[in-house]
C-alpha cells in the first residue's frame, strides 16, 4: 500500500464528509431553529442536482446548472415550508416524520413524472477536469479538490452568518427561545422561511456536485439523507461546528474503513472472504463509531453550541 493511494483514500473520505456537510448543516440548522424533523431534506438534495443535470444539458454551461440548482432546491424549500411544513410546528415528531415521507414520495414520483426514470449525467466543467499530484507520485482529481474547497468556503460562510450577522443573531436566538423573539417583535415565520430555504439551497449544492460524480436518478437523496442523520447526532443537534466535524469524521472512517478493513482481514484469511467480510464490517462502522460517541457525550459532541 502506497502513500500516494492512503492520501487519496483520505482525501476522497475528506471530500465526502464536505458533501455530508452541507447536507446536515441544513438538516441540523432547521432542526435546531424549527424542531422539525425533515425527512424530506433528502429530496432537496435530488431536486438540486436533477435542477442542475437539465440547466447543464438545455444551456451546456455547468456554472448555470450549478446556480439553478441553489435557486431551484431553495424556491422548493420555501414553498414546501409556507403550503406544508407551517402546520406541523405545533405537532408532535410523529406528525412530522409521516408528513415529510409523504414529501419524500411525492416529490419523487413528481420528479420521475418530469424527467423519467433513467438516470441523467453531469459532466465535469472543463476548467475543473485534469488532475494534480500527490506525493508518492499519485494524482488527484481536481474536481474532487474544487468540492473540498467549496465545503471549506460555505463552512467558513456559514460560521460568520451565524456568529457576526443579524440574521445569524435570530437563528441563535430562535434556537434558544423562539417565543420570546416572537414577543420581541421578530417575524418568526419568516425567519423559519428563510432558514429553511437557506437549508434547501445547501442540500441542492450538495446534489449538484455530486451529479457531476455519480448518476443524477430519482431517490439518490435517501442514503445521502441517512449519512446526515448519523452526522448531527454525532455532533450535536443545532450545531454548525458539530455538523462540520461529525460530516468529516463520518466521511473519513466510512472510507478508510471501507479500503483498509479488507486489507488488515486478508492478513488472517482469504482474500475473497476478507473483502466480503470487510465491506460488511465497514458499513456497520460508522454506526459503531457513532454508539461510541453517544455513549461519552449522549447530546453529541458539539451539541449547544453554534
Amino acid at each position: 500500500m502506497s502513500a500516494a493511494l492512503l492520501i487519496e483514500q483520505l482525501l476522497n473520505g475528506l471530500q465526502l464528509g464536505v458533501m455530508l456537510f452541507l447536507i446536515a448543516a441544513g438538516l441540523t440548522l432547521i432542526f435546531g431553529v424549527m424542531g422539525l424533523i425533515n425527512l424530506a431534506h433528502g429530496s432537496l438534495y435530488m431536486i438540486g442536482a436533477f435542477a442542475c443535470a437539465a440547466v447543464a444539458a438545455a444551456t451546456g454551461s455547468f456554472w448555470l446548472g450549478l446556480a439553478a440548482s441553489l435557486a431551484a432546491a431553495a424556491a422548493a424549500g420555501a414553498l414546501m415550508e409556507i403550503a406544508i411544513i407551517r402546520r406541523l410546528y405545533e405537532r408532535d415528531h410523529l406528525d412530522q416524520v409521516l408528513a415529510t415521507f409523504a414529501l419524500i414520495l411525492i416529490l419523487s414520483e413528481g420528479t420521475r413524472w418530469l424527467f423519467g426514470s433513467f438516470p441523467l449525467y453531469l459532466d465535469i466543467p472543463p476548467i475543473l477536469q485534469g488532475a494534480v499530484p500527490l506525493p508518492g507520485g499519485g494524482q488527484y482529481q481536481l474536481y474532487r479538490l474544487a468540492i473540498i474547497g467549496v465545503g471549506i468556503v460555505v463552512a467558513v460562510g456559514l460560521y460568520l452568518l451565524i456568529s457576526r450577522t443579524r440574521l445569524g443573531m435570530r437563528i441563535r436566538a430562535g434556537e434558544s427561545d423562539r417565543e420570546m423573539i416572537a414577543a420581541l417583535g421578530v417575524d418568526i415565520r419568516t425567519l423559519y422561511t428563510v432558514v429553511f430555504a437557506l437549508g434547501a439551497a445547501l442540500a441542492g449544492l450538495a446534489g449538484a456536485m455530486v451529479g457531476a460524480l455519480q448518476s443524477v436518478q430519482v431517490g439518490m437523496g435517501e442514503p445521502a439523507l441517512i449519512l446526515a442523520f448519523v452526522v448531527i447526532v454525532i455532533g450535536g443537534i443545532g450545531s454548525i461546528k458539530g455538523a462540520l466535524v461529525g460530516a468529516i469524521l463520518v466521511g473519513v472512517v466510512d472510507t478508510m474503513g471501507r479500503f483498509l478493513l479488507p486489507k488488515l482481514l486478508a492478513l488472517t484469511m482469504p482474500a475473497s472472504q476478507a473483502n466480503l467480510v470487510g465491506a460488511a464490517l465497514a458499513s456497520m462502522l460508522i454506526y459503531i463509531v457513532m454508539a461510541l460517541i453517544l455513549a461519552l457525550r449522549p447530546r453529541g459532541l458539539f451539541a449547544g453550541q453554534a
